[in-house]
């Protein structure tokens, strides 16, 4: 008896259960609510995943079509005699350029691969004298990048066309890949992700003995993972779409998107080819987004800096 006098008084009350008409219509109202938000927010989500599909789902219908079947209005959203026809011509057409296919392919798999590595090692570099190295000008150059953002590349495209021609790059594989090393959202990117790593640890690397090269490669980068997958799913999109037209005039030296361009500005006959040639330019950087973003998940769940 003792023991339960010394019981408090909170564990001898139990909840009583809600019989209140009103408390109890009010809580079915905000779980209707809640229920009701939740249905919105779904449909609004499945409306803009098909709003998001649909171009690549004509994209991959109209690649297997008939060339009869592409001229029908009003237009199908499905194909009714399936053929591969498009893709063998497509093979057939670039098979028959002035130089083998497989130099295109060598191009852009080049191109793309040395702009993806180029922009990530100097954006992470530069990010990293910017985010942790205090240095006269330093705002001031934060202040220029954040405003760089707002510009398209096209603004630019006059004056960088002038500075290649006096470097004498025009109508070599360096005026494809140093134009696109600089990125302004790449360094933004890596910038702000590199703020947040604690200047703790980099006193204590200083105190080691490790000079800004080591700490920046060895401590800082290792634990970007997220952000640098990020921007290299960028880097690698925006370069395998490079076409370079009117800085490489050697035949040599184009890239695959350049060749397609051309073959499908032969006319209304070359839709299936210029279909089909969209969906084999689409699969590489798909893939590529499939592999990075398995990357920057898995490095999100099982890292974290902590000050």
């Amino acid at each position: 008896m003792a023991k339960a006098d010394t019981m408090p008084a909170k564990a001898k009350k139990k909840r009583k259960p809600v019989t209140d008409p009103k408390k109890l219509k009010a809580s079915n109202k905000r779980a209707g609510r809640k229920i009701g938000g939740t249905i919105a927010i779904f449909l609004f989500l499945t409306l803009l995943g098909l709003f998001m599909v649909l171009p690549i789902w004509l994209m991959v219908v109209n690649s297997i079509k008939p060339v009869n079947e592409m001229f029908i209005f009003p237009p199908k959203w499905y194909t009714l005699n399936p053929t591969l026809d498009n893709f063998k011509d497509t093979y057939r057409v670039l098979g028959q350029m002035w130089v083998p296919f497989s130099r295109y392919v060598f191009n852009s798999a080049f191109v793309t691969i040395a702009v993806t590595v180029l922009q990530c090692v100097f954006a992470s570099m530069a990010a990293f004298c910017l985010a942790k190295i205090k240095f006269p000008g330093n705002k001031l150059i934060n202040g220029i990048i954040v405003l760089a953002l707002l510009y398209n590349s096209n603004v630019i495209y006059l004056m960088q066309y002038m500075v290649m021609a006096e470097l004498n790059m025009i109508n070599r594989m360096s005026a494809l890949i140093l134009p696109s090393v600089a990125s302004t959202m790449g360094l933004f990117l890596m910038r702000q992700s590199m703020s947040t790593v604690p200047d703790a640890m980099i006193e204590a690397a200083k105190v080691d003995g490790a000079n800004l090269f080591t700490i920046c490669w060895r401590i800082v980068i290792p634990n970007q993972k997220p952000a640098l997958m990020t921007m290299a799913i960028f880097a690698f999109q925006g370069a395998w779409n490079i076409t370079g037209g009117s800085v490489v005039y050697d035949e040599s030296l184009k890239t695959l998107p350049t060749v397609i361009q051309q073959a499908a500005s032969a006319g209304i006959s070359r839709q299936g080819v210029t279909m089909a040639a969209a969906v084999i330019l689409f699969v590489p950087p798909v893939l590529f987004f499939i592999l990075a973003q398995s990357q920057v998940m898995e490095t999100m769940a099982h890292s974290g800096i902590k000050d």
